[in-house]
């Protein structure tokens, strides 16, 4: 049988000593890590840029498909995705768990081992962070920094009329992932002895599980010489980000339904579920892909990127915010994407 370490048996300082011991720090900005009062960054000249997400068990997470490790890296790269998003590079992160007794030390080393993967895999330092105990499940809480220079920002409202709009990566996987898991809960709730059936499905439950944060796009950006005009990351579902870019750039949109990019592995497991690939493309959450709006002339350098699928442009505002269909038809862009308040 495996041990099990209560956490009382360290204590608080004790049980961040444990957790944190593996983590080493790479960038010269870390100039104080984990074990003061507060951790100490020198970002020499470059502008800063600080993101924080909040993950509750029950709400974001459901532990009963979600291992641990998934979880640690997950919780990671949601936060990095936000700084990608500003065309900005993740340097350090802060990580704080409030956690009930039902967590053991090897349960919280699984979580971090999750963490420690991500960090390593984007080159980011873990500089601190908080423990506390919680009678709700688990908490988790990420902040994420970044820096970038001052003329390589990009913000949601600079987006100007005329620009192409640009998705990376597939959309719709995670959302499907989720039902897909949903799915199976259910039935494993009902009858414990029936084991889950997840024949095929790897790639759309490793979109909900274990996504990944497009920072490949940003340095194809920046090796092609790319400034997008506005973008955001794919989080709430396309549709949602989207009439976002729309709002906050004081324009309209028209995206096209034959452009959406839907993986095949999707697409089948859509169609398995009754569902409409369209419909998961565009109000989906979670699939941490980025949006971003692009001058035309900066068209032919993204054409040899199989990563990134234009899908529409920019309008004025009175034209609206629009789909069209593959039947020719117009629809307006409505935001079903996922909502943390619940709807």
């Amino acid at each position: 049988m495996s041990q099990r370490t209560e956490i009382a048996e360290l204590g608080e300082f004790g049980l961040i000593e444990h957790l944190t011991k593996n983590f080493e720090t790479h960038h010269a900005s870390t100039i104080l890590g984990v074990g003061d009062d507060a951790a100490v960054i020198d970002h020499f000249g470059k502008q800063t840029v600080v993101t924080t997400d909040l993950l509750i068990e029950g709400i974001h997470f459901d532990l009963m498909y979600t291992p641990l490790k998934h979880l640690g890296y997950k919780s990671v790269i949601v936060n990095l995705s936000d700084v990608y998003a500003m065309n900005a590079m993740p340097t350090q992160i802060t990580m704080s768990i409030g956690i009930s007794n039902r967590f053991s030390v090897e349960a919280l080393d699984e979580f971090y081992e999750g963490v420690f993967l991500a960090c390593e895999k984007y080159g980011v330092d873990l500089v601190g962070g908080d423990t506390s105990s919680s009678n709700k499940g688990l908490i988790i809480s990420v902040t994420a920094i970044g820096e970038a220079e001052a003329d390589k920002l990009v913000k949601r409202s600079t987006a100007q009329k005329g620009d192409l709009i640009c998705v990376s990566g597939d959309l719709g996987g995670a959302f499907l992932g989720l039902t897909l898991m949903e799915r199976e809960k259910k039935i494993y709730l009902e009858n414990p002895q029936i084991q889950p059936d997840l024949e095929n499905e790897d790639y759309i439950v490793g979109r909900l599980l274990r996504p990944e944060a497009r920072r490949d796009i940003i340095d194809f950006f920046a090796q092609q010489g790319i400034m997008p005009t506005a973008m955001m990351d794919v989080s709430d579902g396309l549709s949602s980000e989207a009439l976002h870019l729309c709002t906050q750039s004081q324009l309209g949109c028209r995206i096209y339904e034959e452009k959406l990019p839907v993986s095949e592995q999707s697409k089948a497991a859509a169609f398995k579920f009754g569902l409409d690939p369209t419909v998961c493309a565009l109000n989906g959450g979670e699939d941490y892909e980025l949006i971003f709006t692009l001058k035309q002339e900066d068209h032919e350098k993204i054409v040899l990127n199989e990563e990134i699928s234009v899908i529409g442009y920019m309008t004025d505002a009175e034209e609206g915010r629009k789909l069209l269909t593959r039947g020719g038809n117009s629809f307006d862009l409505s935001a079903q994407g996922w909502n943390a308040f619940g709807g």
